[in-house]
Order: structure tokens, then sequence, then C-alpha cells
């Protein structure tokens, strides 16, 4: 590998004056970098990650003239040193800690900062996507949102755990275990009830389960540990509805700079309004950030890793990417293949047959994420291909694998359209 004195003579310095951050919890190492003539002048200083030292920071910095400053993407704590440096007037550049690994061998904090100080200089360092603050602000409160409602379904297993300890088969005769009927039996059963009867007699007249199959489901041992864990986990649900409750509000006030976007995601199958919430805030409003709509799936990652050697494939899976978004567009995807004669229903029959549900199902996501970068480029509604759209693309395909079907049974077959065929 050529040395760093050997890439300043072989190579064009982009960026004369700049600067690269190695960022950790405590302390930030920064390394300045600049050119007097075609000499390389570097001074390496260590800031604490307080709000006076990072600012101290930004002081030094603008001193020395700084006009490009990189840091990797490191955990959360790239965040205070961002928002406080972009207060000044210095290109931000976020990388990709596995794009820009340092020969090995060589890892201290200040060989790692002027390492990528050096690569910051001559343009090599690719800039992370970065959203801007009312993204970033949105991006949070929906993916807290999606904590806590996986802890929520954490809470509701527990508890249909705890009725199955007491022979409690509840969830195999309703549907929804807490929903209006199910929480009134359960909070009857905390309360002292036993009579399989009477806990039935509670179920919604709607309810379709017959009440002496309700009532034989109901018939069990239900002890004091089992009342204790059953209250125990409906507050907990509780608790998680309030919060998730709260941060619905609070999304609902800062959603303006994307309300005008979710009505045009919405209008594809399978994305519901809180999907549209959660893509706008993972992705943003600005289409620019991403130069095609390839650009945007690799950095999601919905697509194969490159993983080729000696002209074998090696691997097909999906690369890590964004995973937020991409449990997103996986279950946008699975609503999408519900909708009956719809272009993303055909795709994935299409590609089950040959590959399998799972690959079907990313392949459907993958198709969803440059239809809705598109859109939001565009300002245009989601218009469907139609369930009949590979069988009219590969019409022509069609009748050249029957052509050669029929020749090899020994037929020769001279194929003409019929006057009322339209062709296409």
């Amino acid at each position: 590998m050529p040395t760093a004195r050997m890439e300043e003579v072989i190579m064009e310095v982009l960026y004369p004056n700049c600067a690269a951050l190695d960022v950790h919890k405590d302390s930030v190492v920064a390394c300045s970098r600049g050119m007097v003539g075609s000499k390389v002048e570097r001074e390496v200083r260590t800031f604490a990650t307080t709000t006076s030292g990072l600012l101290a920071l930004s002081e030094w910095l603008s001193s020395r003239g700084a006009t490009h400053i990189a840091m990797e993407a490191t955990g959360v704590y790239w965040r205070p040193v961002w928002n406080i440096l972009s207060d000044g007037e210095f290109q931000l550049i976020l990388a990709n800690a596995k794009h820009v690994r340092n020969v090995p061998g060589r890892k201290t904090d200040v060989n790692d900062a002027t390492w990528l100080a050096d690569l910051l200089a001559h343009g090599l360092i690719r800039a992370s996507f970065v959203p801007d603050m009312a993204t970033q602000e949105q991006r949070g409160l929906l993916r807290t949102r999606k904590q806590l409602s996986r802890e929520r379904t954490s809470h509701v297993q527990r508890l249909q755990r705890t009725l199955e300890e007491a022979n409690i088969k509840l969830d195999s005769a309703i549907s929804d275990v807490i929903g209006t009927s199910g929480r009134a039996m359960i909070e009857a059963m905390i309360a002292g009830e036993t009579d399989p009867a009477k806990l039935a007699s509670l179920a919604h007249p709607r309810m379709k389960v017959a009440p002496a199959k309700l009532a034989e489901a109901l018939r069990g041992r239900v002890t004091k540990h089992h009342r204790f864990l059953l209250r125990l986990h409906l507050k907990q649900i509780d608790a998680l509805d309030n919060a998730i409750a709260e941060i619905d509000k609070e999304v609902e006030v800062n959603l303006d700079p994307f309300r005008p976007f979710i009505p045009i995601l919405t209008s594809m199958p399978g994305i519901a309004e809180l999907s549209a919430r959660v893509i706008l805030a993972e992705i943003g409003t600005d289409m620019g950030r991403f130069a095609t709509a390839r650009h945007l799936i690799s950095w999601s990652g919905l697509c194969p890793k490159n993983d080729e050697s000696a002209g074998k494939r090696r691997s097909t899976r999906m690369r890590k990417g964004a995973p937020w978004l991409k449990t997103t567009l996986i279950q946008c995807a699975w609503a999408a293949t519900r909708k009956k004669g719809s272009y993303l229903q055909a795709q994935f029959h299409r590609l089950r047959a040959r590959r399998g549900a799972k690959k079907a199902i990313g392949a459907v996501a993958a198709s969803i994420l440059p239809a809705a970068y598109h859109m939001l480029k565009t300002g245009t509604l989601y218009q469907d291909l139609g369930a009949d759209h590979f069988q009219r693309r590969s019409k022509p395909d069609q009748v050249q694998r029957l052509l050669q079907k029929l020749s090899n049974f020994g037929y020769e077959v001279t194929v003409k359209p019929l006057a009322h065929t339209v062709s296409g």
C-alpha cells in the first residue's frame, strides 16, 4: 500500500486546509492538515466532548482555516460533535468506518485522525447521508415508537405464556387476547373470578366463537402467582400504550414538512400512513441527496452484497444497510402482496415459485423503494402496472419458448398474428 507521502506526490490535493476527527465518548482527537506551499503541515490536539470542549474545538478549527471536516460514524457519539460544528462555516463529512479503515497495525487515535485527514484532503471519503434536523427528530421519535411497540408485543407474549401456565387457552379461542373482550376476561381473572361461564359472558356480543367453546378455553387453574404476573404485564402494556400515544401526538405536531408527501406514498399498495411517516423520516423528502434510485436501494441494504471471488458469487444475502427502513419496507411488501390484481402481488408470486418467499418478499420491498424515490422526486401518485405486466412484457419470449418446444418435438411451425390481435 502506498504511504501517505507517496499519495501526496501522486494524487491531487482537493482540500488544502481540512481536518479530521476521531470521536470517542469522552474525547475527540482532531488532526488539522494544511498546505504551506508544497509542504504538508499537521497539528493534532485532543478535546473533551463536553459542550465547552466542543466549542473550543470549533474555535481551534476556525483558527486553523479548516474548510472541510471529516469524522467517522461511531455510534451516537458523533451527533453532538456534528450539531455544534454545523453552526460554523465548515463543510462536514460523515464517513462510514468500513470505508476508511487504516493499514493494519497502525491503530492509534492520532493515526486514525491523521489517516482520515489525508483521505479527506485527496477527496477519497464518500460522505454518508445525514438528514436535516427536522428529519432527524422525526426519525428519533418513530424509531422510539417502533422500539416501544416491540416491547409491547413482548409483554403480550409474556402474558399469553402466563395464561398457558394456568391452562387458559384464551389465545386459541380469540384472536386478540388484550382486545375489549379478552382484557375484560383477564381483569376478571385478576380480580379472582374462576367460573368459566361467567368469564365467557364478558365477551362482546358480536364475537363469533361459541360460548361453550370459549368457556372451555377459560377453564384452568389461575393461582395467586398467575394473577400477580397478569396484573404486572397489563400495567406494562398500558404504560407502553400511553407512551406510544404521546409519541404519536409529538409526531403529528412536527409533521408539517412531511405532510404533503404522505398522500403520495400512501397511493402505493402496502404503504399505510404510519409506514409513510417512517419512510419519510428515514430517507427524507429531498431525493436529490441520492444520485439515482439505485443509490437509494444500495444505501438501504435492499440489494445483494457484492461478494465474488474467482468468478463465483459466494453470497447473495442482503447487505445490512438501513435496518429501520428495511424492516418497514419488508412489512409494506407483505401488505402489498395482499392487494389483488396488482403488479407487486404478481411479482411476488412469480418470484416465489423460483426463489422462495423470503427472497421474493425482499424483491418486492426493493421494488417499492425506487417507486417511492421517483414519486417523491416528481410529486406523482403511484400508477400500478397491473397483474398482467410480466405476461405483456415477456410475450415475445414466451412465443420463442413455445416454438422451441415444438421444434424439439419435430414440428416446424410458422407463426402469424391473428387479424384482430393488436401488436405490442
